[in-house]
């Protein structure tokens, strides 16, 4: 056999070891904590929801956090990355989804 040969053979095999290695250490299962699921962001935006529906339609967004944070339903270690930004992140897909909504005020109303 040529040196080429066997430069390519072992390329490939030590190529495919590398990448059984790196596959191997990659998660397979989702974790308990993993709020990125359509239906952990379905939860979070229902619990948006219910505490706009129970606070009224004047409040900002700040506050709505802070209420979020404060409801019984809010888990806080499932949601732990759960910021401002997550919020309005959550309120723009909302609108997006039911273009009829433009704000906090319509969402109160449609309840």
């Amino acid at each position: 056999m040529e040196t080429s040969h066997l430069m390519m053979i072992f390329f490939i095999l030590l190529f495919a070891i590398s990448f059984w290695k790196i596959y191997a250490f990659l998660p397979n299962k989702q974790l308990e904590d993993d709020d990125t699921t359509k239906e952990a962001q379905e939860e979070l935006q229902n619990i948006i929801i219910k505490v706009i529906k129970k606070n009224g339609p004047d409040i900002d967004s700040k506050k709505l956090f802070n209420l979020i944070i404060a409801d019984e339903k809010f888990d806080k270690e499932k949601f732990w990355r759960f910021n401002e930004n997550r919020l309005n992140r959550e309120l723009s897909s909302y609108f997006l989804q039911n273009p009829h909504l433009k704000n906090i005020e319509d969402i109160y109303k449609e309840s």
